[in-house]
């Protein structure tokens, strides 16, 4: 693995895990006032976008990132609709 593939990787999991505690405390207080659906929606979408752009240039750690970021904020984005 090259060196620029290892910092990427590094920098994934860094940015991807700012998300969990957000997860974590939306589920466990089950209420997401404080969070902007729109904003998040747009987060998914560009997550998304980002997945497809790794994917066409066969970069791990811009799958890595957006795959789990993806997932994380669609879970933000189904709590927020359920508590509502």
């Amino acid at each position: 693995m090259k060196t620029f593939e290892i910092i990427g990787l590094i920098a994934a999991t860094l940015t991807t895990s700012s998300f969990i505690p957000q997860v974590y405390k939306a589920w466990k207080h089950k209420s997401t006032t404080d969070i902007s659906l729109v904003m998040y929606l747009i987060l998914f979408i560009g997550s998304m976008l980002w997945l497809y752009y790794g994917l066409m240039i066969q970069s791990l750690p811009v799958i890595f990132a957006n795959g789990i970021t993806g997932t994380l904020v669609a879970f933000v984005v189904i709590l927020k609709l359920k508590y509502k």
